[in-house]
């Protein structure tokens, strides 16, 4: 993708819409929308990395009840022709064409490689990547299963959205995340991934969200580790201007 002048790509992760509750992570959604509003007049691009839902699952004609402000910005921004590309996180990947059907959005369901003015990229939500959280990964493959999916698919949506909110917002099961906090460069599992990865195929940069902890650590001297933060304490996004990236913080009210 080439970006033309005076434009940009904005990335943002981990919204967790609808948690703890829809009416406290309102809020939340209106800053987000104001965002979405605020970067459409320079945007080439948008990626938005996952967990935008706290919980997302779709039935054969139902989805999750609220976050109207944040579809209709989605829907009007992408009829504008402004490409938007989603990558499911570890609670919202149940997506199942919703986004492609109504909203003309493409969803990925594993890491993906862009080319964005020559720099390579290399993006994902992150979770079940790298060493270690087996316990998470041997979960994850039974939420991603075809039975698991069909076994919840024949529940009532209301008790399958209270039963989902149990575990996403009490438990954790389905989270994975370790304390937002720093681990050290040797102990971050997606530095180490990303490390990894490097010694496959050169990158310019590796995107992730999950860890909700804005990062920016470089791996070599030419390729980056960047993590995006999160909309729930820190508000941060990324910003690649055709040279550089930059994480950058969203302060409009």
């Amino acid at each position: 993708m080439e970006i033309p002048n005076g434009k940009k790509i904005y990335f943002a992760s981990d919204n967790h819409l609808g948690a703890p509750t829809m009416e406290a992570s309102r809020p939340r959604e209106k800053k987000f929308v104001a965002w979405l509003d605020d970067i459409k007049h320079d945007a080439a691009a948008i990626f938005l990395l996952g967990d935008l839902f706290d919980f997302w699952f779709e039935y054969k004609t139902v989805i999750p009840k609220g976050f109207t402000r944040t579809l209709g910005k989605l829907a009007e921004i992408s009829d504008a022709g402004i490409p938007i590309h989603y990558f499911v996180g570890n609670h919202d990947l149940w997506m199942n064409g919703y986004f492609e059907e109504e909203l003309g959005i493409p969803v990925y369901h594993k890491p993906h490689e862009f080319i964005l003015n020559n720099a390579s990229f290399f993006i994902g939500h992150g979770d079940g990547l790298g060493p270690g959280d087996k316990g998470y990964k041997r979960m994850k493959k039974i939420f991603i299963s075809p039975f698991f999916k069909w076994l919840f698919k024949w529940g009532h949506p209301d008790i399958g959205m209270r039963i989902a909110q149990y575990f996403s917002v009490k438990n954790k099961l389905i989270s994975g995340d370790d304390d937002a906090k720093f681990l050290g460069e040797e102990n971050e599992w997606l530095v180490q991934y990303s490390k990894k990865k490097l010694e496959q195929k050169h990158r310019d940069f590796f995107v992730f969200g999950h860890r909700h902890l804005p990062l920016e650590i470089q791996l070599n001297s030419t390729s980056k580790y960047v993590n995006l933060g999160d909309w729930i304490q820190y508000y941060t996004y990324g910003v690649f201007d055709g040279s550089n990236f930059q994480l950058k913080t969203f302060i409009k009210d």
